[in-house]
């Protein structure tokens, strides 16, 4: 396996998602692709050379050299506030990926998927949609996505009028738009609905997976295709 190198990347063009995260495009020469769902390393230097790293999933899958990341910033954070609030197009930082290979989807499987998003862990999730809808297979996706408030929600203009073949479900935990039909509240084995003999992916806190993790094996599915990526306070 080749050693992963540091390479430098340029800002070309960033998406406001919500009022505290931030999809940023970026160009990375001699960049090697990636899977939907493996994440990458961001590396800022200071003037004095001090140095902070942190890893972000790809929000993607793979354009040559373009790649996409979705940050939340993070209140007192080192980095995060940098990427979502003072990094601007044309501005570099150097990153080195791509990284995991078991949190990944490829478009050559044909089992039916099932999506279990909690917050940011929509990112990685995002680009399994999104290759999907690139490579064009008729593999059965479905996505349910637990959430804040509609505030919070990434990714808005694809995920609340979906393609037909992407079946979606919002699950809003505090409060919900005008005339929701479900009820604000953490996510329920009702919400997880059909696909018993799915691949699930299940992307969130840590204790938002361990959850979902749970409901999905009570109602029938194989522990060992529930694959998991969590993630907690890192201080960012």
């Amino acid at each position: 396996m080749a050693r992963l190198t540091w390479r430098e990347a340029r800002l070309v063009k960033v998406r406001d998602e919500t009022a505290t995260a931030r999809t940023l495009v970026l160009e990375a020469p001699g960049w090697p692709g990636h899977l939907a769902g493996q994440h990458l390393d961001v590396r800022l230097t200071a003037d004095d050379g001090y140095q902070a790293r942190r890893s972000y999933s790809l929000a993607a899958p793979a354009d040559g050299d373009r790649i996409e990341l979705t940050v939340q910033r993070v209140a007192d954070g080192e980095v995060s506030p940098y990427l979502t609030e003072v990094m601007e197009p044309g501005d570099s930082l150097e990153l080195r990926g791509p990284v995991g290979g078991w949190f990944v989807w490829r478009p050559a499987a044909s089992a039916p998927v099932l999506l279990v998003a909690g917050g940011a862990g929509i990112v990685p999730l995002m680009a399994m949609i999104r290759q999907r809808r690139t490579a064009g297979p008729a593999t059965p996706f479905r996505l349910v996505y637990s959430l804040r408030d509609p505030g919070q929600l990434y990714y808005a203009g694809e995920l609340r009028d979906p393609p037909r073949e992407l079946d979606v479900t919002l699950a809003y935990t505090r409060a919900t738009p005008d005339g929701w039909a479900r009820t604000a509240g953490r996510l329920t084995a009702a919400d997880l609905g059909p696909y018993r003999e799915a691949d699930c992916f299940v992307c969130g806190p840590t204790g938002f997976v361990e959850a979902a993790a749970e409901l999905l094996q009570q109602l029938g599915h194989d522990p060992a295709r529930i694959r998991t990526e969590r993630f907690g306070p890192t201080g960012d």
